[in-house]
């Protein structure tokens, strides 16, 4: 029964989830501070970051007999996480702030510090200087760029096994068409 149902779970240790875990941290502190407290922007945000995070969580709980939710679901919170980018970046441009090129050192210098926690993040935002807004919103656009070039390769490197190993319907029938020789 091992072999009928694939290793599973295990998200935690999976980089896409803790960066995603990272920016729905980051998301929540950026709200409370930043965003109107009853906006409907301010929710949505919120729910796209947690959704990026749930949906990794629950993909990954679910590939032990559906790769084909697990595929899906990934590309759920991949799909969050590009919405909440959009969130962040209509926060600059409606506040007249401007987003950082794509070779503005200060977002290798934040990939490279490969941040843990809010809290460190916030103290990253503070070290750069200038306008804390502009700063911590590009930040966190940083972020989920990783996190969404992390969810690139995973749901790559999802399809990929799914196409060399199958999935759960293919492990049942062998499955069972051994049982019947056994």
């Amino acid at each position: 029964m091992d072999k009928l149902i694939s290793k599973h779970g295990g998200y935690r240790s999976l980089k896409s989830f803790q960066m995603a875990q990272l920016v729905y941290d980051i998301t929540g502190r950026f709200c409370e501070r930043f965003v109107e407290k009853f906006s409907r922007t301010r929710d949505q945000m919120v729910q796209a970051a947690r959704s990026g995070v749930q949906n990794i969580a629950e993909g990954s709980q679910a590939s032990g007999t559906s790769k084909k939710t697990e595929i899906k679901l990934t590309n759920v919170a991949r799909a969050s996480l590009e919405e909440l980018k959009l969130d962040y970046e209509d926060f600059l441009r409606q506040k007249g702030l401007n987003v950082w090129d794509f070779r503005d050192p200060r977002r290798l210098a934040l990939i490279q510090a490969r941040l843990k926690s809010a809290d460190n993040f916030a103290k990253w935002c503070k070290e750069q200087g200038g306008n804390i807004e502009e700063v911590a919103a590009n930040g966190t656009l940083v972020l989920i760029s990783v996190a969404c070039s992390l969810l690139d390769r995973q749901i790559k490197a999802q399809a990929e096994a799914f196409k060399n190993e199958g999935g759960f319907t293919e492990r049942l029938y062998h499955y069972r068409k051994a049982h019947r020789k056994g």
